[in-house]
Protein backbone atom coordinates (compact mmCIF):
# COMPACT_ATOMS: atom_id res chain seq x y z
CA UNK A 1 0.00 0.00 0.00
CA UNK A 2 1.40 3.36 -1.25
CA UNK A 3 0.79 5.65 1.74
CA UNK A 4 2.51 8.59 0.73
CA UNK A 5 -0.15 9.32 -1.32
CA UNK A 6 -2.66 9.31 1.40
CA UNK A 7 -0.42 11.14 3.76
CA UNK A 8 0.66 14.02 1.57
CA UNK A 9 -2.35 16.36 2.25
CA UNK A 10 -2.29 15.79 6.14
CA UNK A 11 -0.60 19.08 7.90
CA UNK A 12 2.69 18.65 9.44
CA UNK A 13 2.09 18.28 13.42
CA UNK A 14 3.90 21.03 15.00
CA UNK A 15 5.03 20.75 18.88
CA UNK A 16 7.82 21.19 20.55
CA UNK A 17 7.08 18.31 22.49
CA UNK A 18 6.74 15.78 19.64
CA UNK A 19 10.16 14.40 19.06
CA UNK A 20 9.41 12.10 16.53
CA UNK A 21 6.80 12.12 14.30
CA UNK A 22 5.39 9.97 11.21
CA UNK A 23 8.02 12.88 9.02
CA UNK A 24 11.05 10.28 9.22
CA UNK A 25 9.24 6.63 8.75
CA UNK A 26 10.40 5.59 12.33
CA UNK A 27 8.71 3.16 14.09
CA UNK A 28 6.74 5.24 17.01
CA UNK A 29 5.74 8.22 17.81
CA UNK A 30 8.09 9.63 20.77
CA UNK A 31 6.01 12.38 22.88
CA UNK A 32 7.90 14.14 25.57
CA UNK A 33 6.47 14.59 29.18
CA UNK A 34 9.33 16.20 31.12
CA UNK A 35 13.38 16.73 30.77
CA UNK A 36 13.79 13.02 31.68
CA UNK A 37 10.90 11.53 30.64
CA UNK A 38 9.18 10.79 27.21
CA UNK A 39 6.06 8.55 26.06
CA UNK A 40 6.66 6.00 23.20
CA UNK A 41 3.53 5.00 21.32
CA UNK A 42 2.65 2.40 18.49
CA UNK A 43 0.13 -0.05 17.35
CA UNK A 44 0.28 -3.21 15.43
CA UNK A 45 -2.22 -5.55 14.11
CA UNK A 46 -2.77 -8.03 11.18
CA UNK A 47 -4.19 -11.50 9.74
CA UNK A 48 -3.07 -14.60 11.37
CA UNK A 49 0.01 -15.98 10.33
CA UNK A 50 -0.16 -19.34 11.98
CA UNK A 51 -2.62 -21.08 12.64
CA UNK A 52 -2.54 -21.95 16.17
CA UNK A 53 -4.41 -19.37 17.97
CA UNK A 54 -2.51 -18.75 20.52
CA UNK A 55 0.90 -18.74 19.19
CA UNK A 56 -1.02 -16.12 16.43
CA UNK A 57 -1.34 -13.94 19.64
CA UNK A 58 1.64 -14.38 20.80
CA UNK A 59 3.24 -13.42 17.56
CA UNK A 60 1.34 -10.18 16.68
CA UNK A 61 2.06 -9.29 20.73
CA UNK A 62 5.75 -9.66 20.24
CA UNK A 63 5.40 -7.78 16.33
CA UNK A 64 3.40 -4.40 18.11
CA UNK A 65 5.81 -4.48 21.19
CA UNK A 66 8.78 -4.44 19.29
CA UNK A 67 8.60 -0.86 18.11
CA UNK A 68 8.83 -0.19 21.27
CA UNK A 69 12.16 -1.74 21.76
CA UNK A 70 13.00 -0.05 18.43
CA UNK A 71 12.97 3.12 19.91
CA UNK A 72 15.34 2.20 22.45
CA UNK A 73 12.47 2.23 24.96
CA UNK A 74 10.58 0.11 27.76
CA UNK A 75 6.86 -1.18 27.38
CA UNK A 76 4.28 -0.25 30.02
CA UNK A 77 0.72 -0.40 28.91
CA UNK A 78 -0.78 -2.18 26.11
CA UNK A 79 -4.70 -2.24 24.49
CA UNK A 80 -6.05 -5.27 22.55
CA UNK A 81 -6.96 -4.09 19.19
CA UNK A 82 -9.44 -6.99 17.96
CA UNK A 83 -11.31 -7.99 14.45
CA UNK A 84 -13.31 -11.21 14.83
CA UNK A 85 -15.94 -12.80 12.52
CA UNK A 86 -18.98 -13.98 14.33
CA UNK A 87 -18.94 -16.94 12.70
CA UNK A 88 -16.15 -18.90 14.78
CA UNK A 89 -16.27 -20.20 17.78
CA UNK A 90 -15.14 -17.23 21.07
CA UNK A 91 -12.91 -19.62 22.23
CA UNK A 92 -10.39 -19.50 19.08
CA UNK A 93 -10.43 -15.45 20.40
CA UNK A 94 -10.17 -16.42 24.20
CA UNK A 95 -6.47 -18.02 23.19
CA UNK A 96 -5.79 -15.55 20.58
CA UNK A 97 -5.83 -13.20 23.69
CA UNK A 98 -4.39 -15.54 25.94
CA UNK A 99 -1.21 -15.82 23.86
CA UNK A 100 -0.91 -11.75 23.73
CA UNK A 101 -1.41 -11.89 27.61
CA UNK A 102 1.33 -14.24 28.27
CA UNK A 103 3.64 -12.11 25.62
CA UNK A 104 3.07 -8.72 27.08
CA UNK A 105 3.24 -10.05 30.87
CA UNK A 106 6.57 -11.57 29.65
CA UNK A 107 7.90 -8.30 28.81
CA UNK A 108 6.71 -6.40 31.80
CA UNK A 109 4.17 -4.39 30.47
CA UNK A 110 0.60 -4.43 31.70
CA UNK A 111 -2.14 -5.69 29.30
CA UNK A 112 -5.72 -3.43 30.23
CA UNK A 113 -8.61 -4.02 27.89
CA UNK A 114 -8.88 -3.00 24.48
CA UNK A 115 -11.10 -3.00 21.77
CA UNK A 116 -13.21 -5.07 19.49
CA UNK A 117 -15.16 -5.52 16.08
CA UNK A 118 -16.76 -7.90 13.85
CA UNK A 119 -15.16 -8.60 10.82
CA UNK A 120 -14.71 -11.41 8.07
CA UNK A 121 -11.05 -11.78 8.56
CA UNK A 122 -9.65 -12.19 12.21
CA UNK A 123 -6.82 -9.60 12.91
CA UNK A 124 -5.18 -9.08 16.31
CA UNK A 125 -2.40 -6.47 17.57
CA UNK A 126 -1.99 -4.04 20.23
CA UNK A 127 -1.50 -0.27 21.11
CA UNK A 128 1.41 -0.28 23.09
CA UNK A 129 2.95 2.40 24.97
CA UNK A 130 6.47 2.43 26.27
CA UNK A 131 8.75 5.04 28.12
CA UNK A 132 12.51 6.45 27.32
CA UNK A 133 14.61 9.24 29.02
CA UNK A 134 14.50 11.67 26.00
CA UNK A 135 18.76 11.75 25.42
CA UNK A 136 18.33 7.39 24.75
CA UNK A 137 16.07 7.49 22.04
CA UNK A 138 17.11 5.53 19.30
CA UNK A 139 16.06 6.68 15.76
CA UNK A 140 16.15 5.03 12.18
CA UNK A 141 17.76 7.23 10.74
CA UNK A 142 20.33 8.86 12.73
CA UNK A 143 23.65 6.44 12.07
CA UNK A 144 27.23 8.27 11.06
CA UNK A 145 29.98 6.98 9.04
CA UNK A 146 31.74 3.57 9.57
CA UNK A 147 29.35 2.48 12.57
CA UNK A 148 28.90 -1.59 12.05
CA UNK A 149 25.60 -3.20 11.34
CA UNK A 150 24.16 -6.11 13.64
CA UNK A 151 21.10 -8.09 12.90
CA UNK A 152 19.90 -9.57 15.70
CA UNK A 153 17.35 -12.43 14.27
CA UNK A 154 17.26 -14.37 10.89
CA UNK A 155 14.99 -13.29 7.81
CA UNK A 156 12.73 -15.44 5.67
CA UNK A 157 9.85 -15.53 7.70
CA UNK A 158 7.19 -14.57 4.97
CA UNK A 159 8.65 -16.77 2.33
CA UNK A 160 8.27 -19.62 5.27
CA UNK A 161 4.44 -18.49 5.86
CA UNK A 162 3.81 -18.81 2.33
CA UNK A 163 4.90 -22.15 2.27
CA UNK A 164 2.82 -23.36 4.91
CA UNK A 165 -0.20 -21.88 3.40
CA UNK A 166 1.36 -23.85 0.03
CA UNK A 167 1.00 -27.09 2.78
CA UNK A 168 5.11 -27.57 1.64
CA UNK A 169 6.95 -26.23 4.62
CA UNK A 170 8.57 -28.87 6.99
CA UNK A 171 8.09 -29.18 10.71
CA UNK A 172 11.98 -27.62 11.84
CA UNK A 173 11.52 -24.73 9.45
CA UNK A 174 8.00 -24.25 10.79
CA UNK A 175 9.50 -24.03 14.31
CA UNK A 176 12.70 -22.56 13.81
CA UNK A 177 9.80 -19.52 11.46
CA UNK A 178 7.36 -19.36 15.01
CA UNK A 179 10.86 -18.86 17.19
CA UNK A 180 11.76 -16.11 15.37
CA UNK A 181 8.70 -14.72 15.01
CA UNK A 182 7.48 -15.05 18.74
CA UNK A 183 11.09 -13.61 20.18
CA UNK A 184 10.58 -10.24 21.94
CA UNK A 185 13.46 -7.86 21.04
CA UNK A 186 13.84 -6.85 24.39
CA UNK A 187 17.50 -6.20 25.25
CA UNK A 188 18.66 -4.33 28.36
CA UNK A 189 18.56 -0.64 28.10
CA UNK A 190 22.24 -0.82 30.32
CA UNK A 191 23.16 -2.49 26.68
CA UNK A 192 22.02 0.52 24.51
CA UNK A 193 23.66 2.90 27.18
CA UNK A 194 26.80 1.38 27.98
CA UNK A 195 27.68 1.05 23.72
CA UNK A 196 26.10 4.57 22.90
CA UNK A 197 23.59 3.49 20.83
CA UNK A 198 20.90 5.21 19.42
CA UNK A 199 20.45 4.39 15.96
CA UNK A 200 17.90 0.93 15.18
CA UNK A 201 15.13 -0.24 13.95
CA UNK A 202 13.43 -3.44 13.82
CA UNK A 203 13.18 -5.30 10.52
CA UNK A 204 9.06 -6.00 9.33
CA UNK A 205 6.89 -5.73 6.46
CA UNK A 206 9.65 -3.22 4.33
CA UNK A 207 12.10 -6.36 4.56
CA UNK A 208 15.68 -6.48 5.21
CA UNK A 209 16.91 -4.29 2.36
CA UNK A 210 13.60 -1.68 2.68
CA UNK A 211 14.63 -1.01 6.48
CA UNK A 212 18.13 -0.64 5.32
CA UNK A 213 17.11 1.79 2.73
CA UNK A 214 15.26 3.87 5.53
CA UNK A 215 18.42 4.14 7.55
CA UNK A 216 20.72 5.24 5.21
CA UNK A 217 18.16 8.33 4.57
CA UNK A 218 18.90 10.35 7.11
CA UNK A 219 22.56 11.09 7.40
CA UNK A 220 24.81 11.37 4.53
CA UNK A 221 25.57 7.82 4.23
CA UNK A 222 25.05 4.55 2.64
CA UNK A 223 24.86 0.96 3.38
CA UNK A 224 27.82 -1.58 2.21
CA UNK A 225 26.06 -5.23 3.06
CA UNK A 226 28.17 -8.56 2.95
CA UNK A 227 25.41 -10.60 1.82
CA UNK A 228 27.13 -14.03 3.06
CA UNK A 229 26.71 -12.38 6.67
CA UNK A 230 23.14 -12.20 6.84
CA UNK A 231 20.99 -14.83 8.89
CA UNK A 232 18.83 -16.93 6.74
CA UNK A 233 15.92 -19.17 8.11
CA UNK A 234 16.20 -22.81 6.93
CA UNK A 235 14.35 -23.51 3.95
CA UNK A 236 14.07 -19.83 3.09
CA UNK A 237 16.07 -19.86 0.11
CA UNK A 238 15.20 -23.21 -0.87
CA UNK A 239 11.28 -22.02 -1.18
CA UNK A 240 12.37 -18.69 -2.82
CA UNK A 241 14.39 -20.83 -5.69
CA UNK A 242 10.84 -22.76 -5.96
CA UNK A 243 8.78 -19.00 -6.59
CA UNK A 244 7.09 -19.74 -3.25
CA UNK A 245 7.40 -15.86 -2.45
CA UNK A 246 5.20 -13.15 -0.77
CA UNK A 247 3.12 -10.72 -3.13
CA UNK A 248 4.51 -7.97 -0.45
CA UNK A 249 8.36 -9.11 -1.18
CA UNK A 250 7.64 -8.05 -5.14
CA UNK A 251 5.92 -4.85 -3.90
CA UNK A 252 9.42 -4.00 -1.45
CA UNK A 253 11.62 -5.20 -5.13
CA UNK A 254 10.24 -2.40 -6.99
CA UNK A 255 10.72 0.15 -4.32
CA UNK A 256 14.40 -0.75 -2.85
CA UNK A 257 15.81 -2.07 -5.94
CA UNK A 258 16.53 0.82 -7.92
CA UNK A 259 18.52 1.99 -4.86
CA UNK A 260 20.56 -1.04 -4.63
CA UNK A 261 24.16 -1.61 -6.63
CA UNK A 262 25.15 -4.94 -6.45
CA UNK A 263 28.98 -5.64 -6.83
CA UNK A 264 28.41 -8.64 -8.43
CA UNK A 265 25.39 -8.63 -11.00
CA UNK A 266 25.03 -12.49 -10.74
CA UNK A 267 23.67 -12.17 -7.24
CA UNK A 268 20.26 -11.17 -8.25
CA UNK A 269 20.02 -14.20 -10.09
CA UNK A 270 20.10 -16.31 -6.71
CA UNK A 271 17.32 -17.09 -4.12
CA UNK A 272 19.25 -15.09 -1.60
CA UNK A 273 18.46 -12.08 -3.63
CA UNK A 274 14.59 -12.32 -3.21
CA UNK A 275 14.99 -13.18 0.36
CA UNK A 276 16.17 -10.24 0.88
CA UNK A 277 13.35 -8.26 -0.09
CA UNK A 278 10.87 -10.51 1.68
CA UNK A 279 8.51 -8.81 4.18
CA UNK A 280 9.46 -10.30 8.20
CA UNK A 281 7.02 -10.27 10.48
CA UNK A 282 8.11 -9.85 14.21
CA UNK A 283 11.37 -9.63 12.55
CA UNK A 284 14.84 -8.70 14.31
CA UNK A 285 16.54 -5.47 15.19
CA UNK A 286 19.35 -3.57 13.33
CA UNK A 287 21.58 -1.83 15.29
CA UNK A 288 24.21 0.43 14.38
CA UNK A 289 27.36 0.69 16.56
CA UNK A 290 30.83 2.01 16.53
CA UNK A 291 33.62 -0.36 15.80
CA UNK A 292 35.48 -0.32 19.31
CA UNK A 293 32.06 -1.45 20.59
CA UNK A 294 31.17 -4.45 18.63
CA UNK A 295 32.86 -7.31 19.63
CA UNK A 296 31.97 -6.63 23.26
CA UNK A 297 28.36 -6.16 22.28
CA UNK A 298 28.16 -8.81 19.94
CA UNK A 299 29.28 -11.17 23.34
CA UNK A 300 26.68 -9.23 25.36
CA UNK A 301 23.72 -10.23 22.81
CA UNK A 302 24.99 -13.59 22.41
CA UNK A 303 24.67 -14.20 26.38
CA UNK A 304 21.32 -12.55 26.82
CA UNK A 305 20.01 -15.39 24.55
CA UNK A 306 20.02 -13.43 20.94
CA UNK A 307 18.95 -15.31 18.35
CA UNK A 308 21.47 -13.93 15.60
CA UNK A 309 23.97 -11.32 16.46
CA UNK A 310 25.55 -11.15 12.81
CA UNK A 311 27.43 -7.75 11.85
CA UNK A 312 26.04 -8.14 8.19
CA UNK A 313 27.28 -4.16 7.29
CA UNK A 314 28.59 -0.94 7.56
CA UNK A 315 27.61 2.56 6.80
CA UNK A 316 29.66 4.30 4.85
CA UNK A 317 30.37 8.03 2.72
CA UNK A 318 27.00 8.76 0.73
CA UNK A 319 27.40 7.02 -2.73
CA UNK A 320 25.03 7.22 -5.95
CA UNK A 321 23.04 4.07 -4.08
CA UNK A 322 21.72 4.07 -0.83
CA UNK A 323 23.05 0.24 -0.16
CA UNK A 324 25.87 -1.22 -1.78
CA UNK A 325 25.64 -5.79 -1.64
CA UNK A 326 28.76 -7.43 -1.94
Amino acid sequence: MDLANALKNLKQVNNQNLLVGFDTSDDAAVYKINEDTAMIQTLDFFTPVVDDPYIFGQIAAANALSDVYAMGGEPVLALNIVCFPTCLDMSILGEILRGGQDKVIESGAVLVGGHSIKDDEPKYGLSVCGLINPKNICKNNSAKINQNIILTKPIGTGIINTAVKAEMAKKEEIEESIKVMSKLNSYPKEILQKYDIHTMTDVTGFSLLGHLKEMSEGNEISIKIDVSSIPVIKGAEYYASMGIIPGGAYQNKSFVEPHIKCMDENLKTTPLYDVLFDPQTSGGLLICVDEKYISSLVSELKDYGCLSYSVIGKTIEKTDKNIILE
